[in-house]
């Protein structure tokens, strides 16, 4: 199958879309896989850094909130980015147990020559969409979810790191 050519009307549906579940994965591995050889980082942390930068001083809570993910994953993240240098915390206001987070010039560098879209292809086409069609696929997509059994395991957990 080329791009942008659907598959042959011969096979069967579950067939065609399954196949387009691949063309979906692989646009996603092959973004990710790009953000790596270019920026040195996984997809999760560039697009961490991208919100920080956006929002210099946010905090863990709000970092996971901006990228959908669970506050245990937010702050894990936040560690390695740390432990690399691309980030800086320090403590903010009066709570002093909350930390504020600001790029380093390092992580600055890595934003500058990292691929766009910094939050993926896939949450950058799904924003693309009109309501109508995301509440299609929000439906179709929750009978496959029932069918396949699989609850609600990863939904707090970005792309990348599946």
């Amino acid at each position: 199958m080329q791009a942008n050519q659907p598959p042959s009307p011969e096979a069967a549906p579950a067939t065609r879309v399954l196949r387009q579940f691949r063309v979906v994965f692989n646009a996603v591995k092959t973004h990710f896989r790009n953000v790596e050889k270019t920026a040195g980082i996984g997809g999760s942390q560039l697009w961490a850094l991208s919100v920080i930068q956006q929002q210099p001083g946010i905090g863990v809570n709000g970092l996971a909130r901006a990228l959908d993910i669970h506050q245990t994953t937010a702050s894990n993240l936040v560690k390695a980015l740390v432990a690399q240098g691309l980030i800086e915390q320090s403590k903010d206001g009066a709570d002093r147990r909350a930390v504020a987070m600001t790029l380093s010039p390092a992580g600055e560098a890595s934003l500058r020559k990292a691929p766009m879209p910094f939050a993926g292809v896939l949450p950058d086409a799904l924003a693309s969409m009109d309501a109508a069609t995301l509440a299609r696929m929000e439906q179709d997509l929750n009978t496959l979810i029932l069918a396949l059994a699989a609850g609600n395991a990863g939904a707090d957990t970005p792309l990348s790191d599946l």
